[in-house]
């Protein structure tokens, strides 16, 4: 488990959100920052940084509720 507020690069914030459970490329997560769509992030000496609270309460906004069944509808 990561700390609420550690600070990744990019590169970092997909591989943390990988391990986690939530799968997703570095590239993802920078078309999601320049269409929109994505987690929250910051510039820091023009790179993109990420807070590990942020991640996971965007990943989380993206997950399903729980299901018994692949036949079962989304709400």
């Amino acid at each position: 488990m990561q700390e609420p507020d550690k600070i990744f690069r990019r590169r970092d914030a997909a591989a943390a959100l990988t391990a986690a459970g939530f799968p997703i490329a570095p590239a993802t997560l920078s078309t999601l920052a320049s269409r929109g769509g994505g987690p929250p992030y910051r510039r820091f000496s023009g790179r993109a940084i990420y807070k590990w609270s942020d991640l996971v309460s965007w990943a989380e906004t993206r997950t399903s509720e729980p299901r018994r069944s692949t036949s079962e509808r989304a709400a």
